[in-house]
């Protein structure tokens, strides 16, 4: 079952932020298409799509695992990259505390799920329920006791769709801070007067 909790939670967010100053300047690097129609950053992760792997990588690296969900021609997907990731403290933040994989939501490329499943990245989508372009997907820390959970159990967080930059940013200090073991997202922000 869907945790629609969740998904409700991340999406009104913007309602539930004031505005926030994001300082403006440049980002490091701007976004390019791939061959796949894809926008990608030179520090999205480039991996073998071993999910585990992936996890267990992102960990001793002292950050945490996300799967970016894009499409392509999806105008979100480009907003998501043109404005979000092009605000230096977003592009930092998420830099230097995650480590992010960017999936084809119709994609074929071959992804070990942690319960070892082979799967086209369509059909991983699917088994995990991502409908919207571009979606995230957040997991914890460790990949044990993955495998015998239900695909939805696994993540810590999701956003189903695009994020304005403000909420998007909270998104990711939400999960850094562990935010989803005391409560919601929503409860969260209300905790820091949000």
């Amino acid at each position: 079952m869907i945790d629609r909790r969740r998904m409700i939670l991340a999406g009104t967010a913007a309602a539930l932020l004031p505005a926030a100053a994001l300082h403006p300047g440049t980002a490091q690097a701007a976004p390019e298409l791939d061959e796949s129609g894809l926008y990608q950053l030179p520090w999205f992760l480039d991996s073998f799509l071993e999910l585990g792997e992936d996890l267990t990588a992102a960990t001793r690296e002292g950050k945490r695992f996300v799967i970016l969900w894009g499409l392509k021609g999806c105008p979100y997907c480009k907003e998501l990259h043109t404005v979000n990731f092009a605000m230096p403290e977003i592009e930092t933040y998420v830099r230097e505390n995650f480590v992010l994989l960017h999936l084809n939501h119709i994609g074929a490329r071959e992804v070990t799920d942690f319960d070892g499943a082979k799967l086209g990245e369509k059909a991983f989508g699917e088994k995990y329920g991502i409908r919207f372009t571009p979606s995230l997907q957040f997991f914890p820390e460790t990949a044990d006791g993955l495998a015998g959970k239900a695909p939805l159990a696994r993540e810590v967080a999701r956003v189903p769709g695009y994020m304005k930059p403000e909420p998007f940013l909270a998104m990711f200090r939400f999960v850094r801070e562990k935010g989803y073991e005391a409560g919601s997202f929503q409860d969260w922000l209300k905790k820091r007067g949000a």
